[in-house]
This record gives structure tokens, sequence and C-alpha cells, in this order.
């Protein structure tokens, strides 16, 4: 059961990220820039928990899950088509900022150690 929910987390993964790639999805709010990181789906395939990030370093996370939850009737119904499984997963939408989080993590680290090298340090 466990391989089931991992192959059509992935596959919602793809064809969301298809549909946002081809601008499919119409609402102004979701950016082309916007990249599906993860999915999560429940035992039953009730729910799908879907995880945002941009990729644009000033992008708005949350006016683009904003955008993808206010498509999700169109974004099921294209998943319905693509899957054909008996019922598709109810979408949720999520912001995911660790990649933020982590390059902003990164860039502390590199500014710490480039601090160690300079020539006035003791």
């Amino acid at each position: 059961m466990e391989h089931r929910t991992e192959r059509v987390g992935h596959l919602i993964q793809q064809k969301i990220g298809s549909l946002i790639l081809e601008g499919r999805i119409k609402d102004p709010r979701v950016s082309p820039f916007l990249s599906v990181t993860r999915v999560s789906v429940s035992r039953d395939l009730a729910y799908a928990d879907v995880y945002v990030s941009n990729i644009k370093e000033n992008g708005n996370i949350p006016r683009g899950v904003a955008g993808l939850q206010s498509a999700a009737g169109f974004i099921q119904a294209e998943l319905a088509a693509f899957m054909r499984i008996r019922k598709t997963p109810k979408l949720r939408f999520h912001p995911d900022l660790s990649l933020r989080e982590g390059f902003d993590l990164v860039q502390k680290i590199d500014k710490l150690v480039n601090n160690d090298r300079s020539p006035d340090s003791p």
C-alpha cells in the first residue's frame, strides 16, 4: 500500500508541475516559477498535501499557493483524466519554505567563513 501512495504522489507532482510549466492554470497568481517540491498522499488516497516552492528569489509563495488552491478543481479534473484511478485525492496546497531557508543558511555559513578568513581577524 505504501508503494501505491508514493506512486500516486509522484504522478500528482509530475502532472501539477507540467500544468504549471505549460501555463494551463490560468490564475495570475500561479507563476511558472512555482515548483512542486513534494506530495504526501494519505493512505486511503482521500487527500494529497502538495508542497510548493518558488525558484525565483523574490517569489511570493503564499500568493502562488492561494492561486493553486483556487484552481484545485481544475487540477483535480486534469489529474483524474491523467491517472485513471477511481477516486482522485482532494488537493491541499502548502508553501514549502525549506529551499529558501536552506539557501539563507548556506549564505550565513559562507558569510561566517569569509569573515574568519579576513586579514584583520585575529
